[in-house]
Order: C-alpha cells, then sequence, then structure tokens
C-alpha cells in the first residue's frame, strides 16, 4: 500500500491531542510533556548479508509515556518507515492503554527495510542488531515490544534470544507477540480482531441493531481483519466486500460478493501475507474492483483494518448513506477532516485506540502470565479479554452520551485524563 509522502501521521496525532487538551483545559506542563515523547533511540543495524556485503539499516524506538507502566508497543518492518510515525504510533499507544485501562505506557519501533526481499537469517541479523542497540532500554519493567507490521513471533523470538543472551538469564515478559509454548498466549492471535468485533457488538446493542440484520465492508485481510470477520459473521453479520494487497503487482483489490463472502474459502487463496489470488477469486464467483472501492459499498458498517490514512477528507464523501458505524481495526485510519464529516452525518465511530486495543490488551495478558510463569487457557483469555474491552467501551460510550461528544473525542478525554493525573501524581508536572 503505497505511503502518502505528505501526511505526516505525528502530525495527525499533535492535531488530534491539541483538539482534547483545549477541550479540558489541560494545564501547560501536562500539555507540554504528552505532545512529545520522553524518548527516542534512533540507531544504525549494520547486518552482513549473504552475499557477503555489509548493509546498514535505520532502527527507531520511541517512548513516549511510562507514567502509568512500562512501555508497550510493536516493531514495524517497512520500507517507508518514518521517524514520525513511530512517534506517532508511540502516542496513539499511550492512549490505547489508558482507555483499555492496563497498567502500560506507549512505545514503538521500527526498521526501515523491506522482509520480502531478506533471506530469513538476514531478518534474524537485524532482529538480534535491533535487540543489542537497545538492551539496556527495554526490559519486562521497562519497555516491552511486540510484533507489528510485517513482523512475526519468530522475529518476537529472536529478539527475546538475544536479549535472554546479553543479560544471562530467562526473561520471556521481555516482549509479547511469541509463539505459544514459547510464552506466547493462547488467544493472542485473534485477539485484536475479536476485540473491535466485541466493540462493534456494544455499539450496535447500544443502538438497537441486530448484528444479524446487518452487512459490512472491510479493508485489509490481515491478521486483525481475518478475525474480526470470523467473529462479525458467527455473530450473523454478512461480508460483502474484502479489499487485499496483492504482492506481485503492488496493488490492491477489493473483492465483492453481494451474497456474502466466504472466509474459509478466502483463506484458502491467500499468500503469506494475506494477499488474496486474483484468478481464484474471480473463479469462485468474486467481482474484482479497484481496491479503494472498499470504502463505496453499500453497506451498514465499514471496517478499515489496513493502514493509517484511509478515510481522509477528500475521499469521505463516497462513503455512501446507509453506512451507520465505522469500527477502526487499523491504527489512524481516520484523519481530522474526515472526523468532522463523520460527526455531521452521525456515523458512530469506534475510534482506533479504543477498537483495537484487544490485541494490547491480550499483549498485557501474555507480559503478566511470563511474568507469573502460569499461563490461561484460550476461553479464560479470550473471557478477560471481551470483559476489558466491554467495560472500555462503555465508559467511552457513556462519557460520549452524558457530554455529547464525538466517539474520538470521548476516548482521548479518558485517556488523555488518565495519563495527565499520572504524571501530576508523580509529581513530573
Amino acid at each position: 500500500m503505497a505511503h502518502d509522502t505528505t501526511f505526516n501521521p505525528f502530525a495527525m496525532a499533535r492535531t488530534q491531542f491539541d483538539k482534547i487538551a483545549d477541550l479540558i483545559g489541560l494545564d501547560p506542563g501536562a500539555r507540554g510533556l504528552l505532545r512529545s515523547p520522553l524518548r527516542e533511540y534512533h540507531f544504525s543495524i549494520p547486518v552482513r548479508m549473504d552475499d557477503g556485503s555489509t548493509r546498514v539499516f535505520q532502527g527507531y524506538r520511541v517512548q513516549h509515556n511510562d507514567a502509568r507502566g512500562p512501555c508497550k508497543g510493536g516493531i514495524r518492518f517497512h520500507p517507508q518507515e518514518t521517524a514520525d510515525t513511530v512517534r506517532a504510533l508511540s502516542m496513539w499507544m499511550t492512549w490505547k492503554c489508558a482507555v483499555a485501562d492496563i497498567p502500560l505506557g506507549g512505545g514503538k519501533g521500527g526498521v526501515i527495510c523491506d522482509p520480502h526481499e531478506l533471506s530469513a537469517r538476514e531478518q534474524e541479523a537485524i532482529c538480534r542488531g535491533w535487540v543489542r542497540q537497545l538492551a539496556r532500554n527495554i526490559g519486562p519493567v521497562a519497555d516491552v515490544p511486540a510484533p507489528d507490521v510485517m513482523t512475526s513471533p519468530q522475529h518476537m523470538l529472536w529478539m527475546m534470544d538475544e536479549y535472554e543472551h546479553i543479560t544471562g538469564g530467562h526473561f520471556p515478559g521481555v516482549i509479547t507477540g511469541k509463539p505459544v509454548g514459547m510464552g506466547g498466549s493462547l488467544g493472542r492471535t485473534e485477539a485484536t480482531g475479536y476485540g473491535v468485533v466485541y466493540c462493534l457488538r456494544e455499539a450496535l446493542d447500544k443502538q438497537g441493531v441486530d448484528p444479524s440484520d446487518t452487512t459490512a465492508s472491510f479493508q485489509g485481510f490481515g491478521n486483525v481483519s481475518q478475525y474480526a470477520i470470523e467473529l462479525y459473521k458467527e455473530m450473523g453479520g454478512t461480508v460483502v466486500c474484502v479489499s487485499s494487497w496483492d504482492q506481485t503487482d503492488q496493488t490492491t483489490y477489493a473483492f465483492v460478493k453481494t451474497d456474502g463472502v466466504d472466509l474459509e474459502q478466502l483463506r484458502g487463496i491467500t499468500d503469506r501475507f494475506g494477499g488474496i489470488d486474483k484468478a481464484k477469486a474471480v473463479d469462485l464467483g468474486y467481482e474484482v474492483v479497484p481496491g479503494d472501492q472498499w470504502l463505496d459499498q453499500d453497506v451498514d458498517i465499514l471496517l478499515p483494518c489496513a493502514l493509517e490514512n484511509q478515510i481522509t477528507g477528500d475521499n469521505v464523501g463516497r462513503i455512501k448513506d446507509r453506512v451507520k458505524f465505522i469500527a477502526e481495526g487499523a491504527n489512524g485510519p481516520t484523519t481530522p477532516e474526515a472526523d468532522a464529516e463523520l460527526e455531521k452525518r452521525g456515523v458512530f465511530v469506534i475510534p482506533d485506540f479504543l477498537a483495537n486495543a484487544g490485541g494490547v490488551t491480550c499483549s498485557y495478558f501474555e507480559q503478566v502470565q511470563c511474568n507469573t510463569n502460569f499461563f490461561w487457557e484460550r476461553e479464560l483469555v479470550l473471557e478477560r479479554l471481551d470483559q476489558k474491552m466491554t467495560s472500555a467501551f462503555h465508559s467511552i460510550s457513556d462519557l460520549a452520551t452524558s457530554k455529547k461528544l464525538y466517539m474520538r473525542d470521548a476516548a482521548y478525554v479518558v485517556a488523555i485524563n488518565r495519563v495527565a493525573a499520572a504524571c501530576r501524581d508523580r509529581g513530573w508536572v
């Protein structure tokens, strides 16, 4: 998915923050502290490539705020990674942990690289090099990374191994998103997608809508989207469109089937990056259209579950009047300009850092299990996840109703108040 080079996610994250800081009358000290990350690490990772040459990769870790607990956040491998993307994501992680009311702060990391072009050994070298640069600044009680775009449980395991090698002990709680059996948590794979749908279920219920009477269009067919589709269909909903990135021709396509997509069928024709095979999809009766048309579908619910900056001031007008709910599985998919229009139209938006907080909540469960060396059954993990997501949703939606706030604004009010209070209680501001 091409990144818009003019779009700056950190500027957007600050715009969202400033709006709420004004709304709640945040004092200048707290505002100054929370507008910028507490710490940033920028470093080089030299890697001996398979052909014998040495390539130097740029790595990042940004720790936005740890007043409520150790920093938490993913590491993404992406050729278009920028410092500002990492800053924005670390800030959103702070709000996400606060909204979910888990005792963690926000962090994010990344490496500018394209794993598609690297061998497993080269990827392992990048993972170990990343940890070597940061071993003194991460850890189970300081900063706990996790997988993100184009990183996997295998990457996390190499990182954990390097950290343990340097520190001389077993510290599975240093990183989450590990394979089950090596310190990973059952239920973690489903957690983000399920969390999105737990929130959607509560939103539909609040508006008196039966899920089985609804249709939805999903952007993306990665991990989040697949499990969200799974649970949404279990509730009786019909998915009429799924968009997917095609690795072979570097383009996005949307796959439409008005009588509903068959999830298992689509899973059976994808590559390891969640790209759907166009030719096979056509054979199965799907209409293949340009990827951005996931937005144009005449459905009740839109679920952007791919990358940031997807619903903008330029394309928000294409959303059909029938759309009454948007549940953001991705981080930062909707720009402030688009928000203003959606708020005017009365669309019920479940904001990203509430909707997709299931991932970090389950990562927190994994961290707790690792640090106590005691692991839970999948049913218990998902039951606790449902409780956390449901109570987070209601704390936001009750505030939105009582103060007549847009859902995103209400979520920010709750999150910023919680983090600012922790900073004040510690005597930082």
